[in-house]
C-alpha cells in the first residue's frame, strides 16, 4: 500500500507526497521508486499516484530525467567531435559558447518545451543573420537526448522560422564577390608593381587555378610537376585546437589540375627567391616537404593572413572590393565564360556534388548577362519578322 502523508512547507503552507515501489532495474537487479510532492490537496494527490500505478502495470511509466541541457550538450559534444574535423568542430563550440548555452545551459531536458524552443529561435533571428544554423545546432543536443531515451520527441521540431522583413536603400549596392576579367588583369598588375614575388605568386596562384586560399598554403613544392605544369592538391590547412596542422581538403577529395605557363614561372621564380630569403635566415629549403608558402619561421601560415595582403593592394590602389576566396568565384566566372562545362568547373574548383558549381556559382559576368539578353532579342525579332 501507498500512503498520501501531509508535510508543512516554510511558510507553513500544507503539501501532500507519496513514495512509490517501480519494481527492479533489469540493468542493475536495484529496486526502484520514486517521490512525488507538491500536490495542494489529498485529492490531487490522490489522481496523479492512481495514474503513475496505472502507467506501472502497463509498463508506460518513464522515470523523468533531471539532467540539465548543458550536461546532455557536454556527452554530446565529445561523440559530436569525432565525426567532423576540427575547424568544423570549433566553429561549432563558437556557437553553442556564444549563442545556445548561455541561454539554454542551466534548463532541465525533460522540462523543455516548444515555447521555450520558440522564444530563443524568435531571439537569435533578431539578431542573427544565421539563426536558422544556430537553431539546427541547439536542436542536434535534444535529438541526442531523444535517441537515448530521455524525451520522446524534440520540441525545436514544432517550431515556427520567423520571416526576416528585410527592407533595402535605394544607396545600397549588391556586393558581387568576383572580378571581371579585365579587373583581374589590373588586379594581378598591382600586386606585380609592388615587387613582393612571394605575394604576388600566391594571388596568381589562386586567380589562375581556383584553389581554396587554404589549399594553396598546405602546397608543397613536390605537389607542384614543372615539366607537365600538373599540381596535385589533397590537403590544406586546418586549424585545431592545437594550433594550425595539415588536413584533407574541404571534402576530403583529392585532385591533380593543369597550370598555365605564366603560373608554372612565377612559381618557379618564387622558388628560387625562397631559397635565399631563408638562406640569409638560415633556414634550408631542401627538405622534401618544403612548403611553396609558409611564413617567417618556414612553418604553416595563417590562412588569414591573406586578408591583410590583399586588403592592402585594394586600398592602396583604390581598387574594386574582393575577397581572397572571391579570387576562387572569380576563377569559375571566368571559365564558364571561356566556355568551361559544368563538369569541368566541378573538377578544376573541387566541388564533391556539381550542384554545390551551379548554386554557389550562380553569379555569371556582365558579358554572360548581355549574351542572354541577345538571345532573347534575337528569337523574338525572328518571330515578328516573319
Amino acid at each position: 500500500m501507498v500512503t498520501i502523508q501531509p508535510y508543512t512547507l516554510k511558510n507553513k503552507e500544507k503539501r501532500y507526497r507519496f513514495k512509490i515501489y517501480l519494481g527492479v532495474d533489469p540493468l542493475t537487479g536495484k529496486e526502484m521508486s520514486t517521490t512525488k510532492s507538491g500536490f495542494k490537496t489529498k485529492a490531487e494527490a490522490k489522481d496523479a499516484l492512481s495514474e503513475l500505478q496505472n502507467e506501472v502495470r502497463k509498463g508506460t511509466y518513464k522515470k523523468e530525467t533531471s539532467e540539465t541541457y548543458l550536461e546532455i550538450y557536454n556527452i554530446w559534444v565529445e561523440h559530436y567531435e569525432n565525426t567532423v574535423q576540427d575547424s568544423t568542430f570549433l566553429k561549432t563550440i563558437r556557437i553553442f559558447n556564444n549563442h545556445i548555452l548561455p541561454q539554454m545551459a542551466d534548463y532541465k531536458i525533460a522540462k523543455i518545451d516548444a515555447t521555450i524552443c520558440q522564444k530563443h529561435v524568435d531571439q537569435w533571428a533578431k539578431k542573427l543573420q544565421r539563426f536558422r544554423m544556430v537553431k539546427n545546432y541547439a536542436a542536434k543536443v535534444l535529438t541526442f537526448a531523444m535517441k537515448r531515451g530521455l524525451i520522446d520527441k524534440n520540441p525545436f521540431d514544432l517550431v515556427e522560422i520567423p520571416i526576416i522583413k528585410k527592407t533595402i536603400s535605394l544607396e545600397d549596392e549588391e556586393f558581387e564577390n568576383f572580378y571581371t576579367r579585365e579587373q583581374l588583369v589590373e588586379f594581378l598588375r598591382c600586386f606585380e608593381k609592388e615587387g613582393d614575388l612571394k605575394y604576388y605568386a600566391y594571388f596568381h596562384l589562386l586567380s589562375f587555378s581556383g584553389m581554396r586560399k587554404s589549399e594553396a598554403l598546405a602546397l608543397t613544392w613536390r605537389d607542384i610537376d614543372f615539366d607537365t605544369f600538373d599540381i596535385s592538391i589533397k590537403k590544406a590547412v586546418a586549424r585545431g585546437k592545437e594550433g594550425l596542422y595539415l588536413g584533407p581538403t574541404k571534402n576530403g577529395l583529392a585532385r591533380t589540375i593543369k597550370l598555365d605557363e605564366k603560373t608554372i614561372h612565377l612559381l618557379k621564380l618564387w622558388k628560387k627567391k625562397q631559397a635565399e630569403l631563408y638562406l640569409q635566415k638560415g633556414i634550408s629549403t631542401k627538405k622534401k616537404a618544403q612548403l611553396v608558402f609558409s611564413n617567417t619561421d618556414n612553418k604553416l601560415l595563417d590562412p588569414n593572413q591573406t586578408f591583410r595582403w590583399i586588403n592592402n593592394i585594394l586600398e592602396k590602389y583604390h581598387l574594386e572590393h574582393i575577397t581572397t576566396h572571391g579570387l576562387r568565384h572569380t576563377h569559375c566566372s571566368l571559365l564558364f565564360e571561356a566556355g568551361a562545362t559544368i563538369k569541368e568547373v566541378q573538377f578544376r574548383l573541387g566541388h564533391k556534388d556539381v550542384k554545390t558549381t551551379l548554386d554557389i556559382y550562380a553569379h555569371v559576368t556582365n558579358k554572360a548577362k548581355s549574351e542572354t539578353v541577345d538571345k532573347f532579342l534575337n528569337y523574338l525579332n525572328t518571330g515578328f519578322s516573319n
